[in-house]
């Protein structure tokens, strides 16, 4: 199998802020929503998303910088809670985005860890129900 073809930084740009990718980028959004990282890319994702809207607010809202940078702080924190929150529904969105149907998301990233989690099983079972 070949690598997924990456978007250049503004189509990831585009990507983040929600925006559809081409077809030919297909393959990457689903390794980007299923592989062992895909926690970690969708924060990188809320993250520059709300550095595109941090940016102007802490340049151009007239007040002190205390201030502005608290509140931006504080905006931060529920935005990413909300975004943890959403986590698997905004992937899975991606998903269908990119033309795949509802539910691939999770379906892959249940299989590719369908292993540790049938280990983990027989581990718990072992441990607690004693056989």
């Amino acid at each position: 199998m070949t690598a997924p073809h990456r978007p250049g930084p503004l189509r990831w740009l585009w990507y983040a802020v929600g925006g559809s990718l081409p077809a030919r980028y297909r393959t990457w959004v689903l390794h980007d929503t299923t592989c062992r990282t895909w926690h970690l890319r969708h924060f990188a994702r809320t993250a520059a998303m709300l550095t595109l809207l941090s940016v102007p607010l802490i340049l151009l809202v007239p007040g002190p910088l205390w201030l502005r940078a608290t509140a931006i702080l504080l905006g931060w924190l529920v935005s990413l809670q909300y975004a943890l929150f959403v986590m698997e529904e905004s992937v899975e969105n991606r998903v269908v985005k990119a033309g795949y149907p509802a539910g691939t998301a999770r379906a892959t990233r249940a299989e590719a860890t369908a292993d540790e989690r049938a280990e983990a099983a027989r581990r718990y079972a072992r441990r607690y129900r004693g056989g």
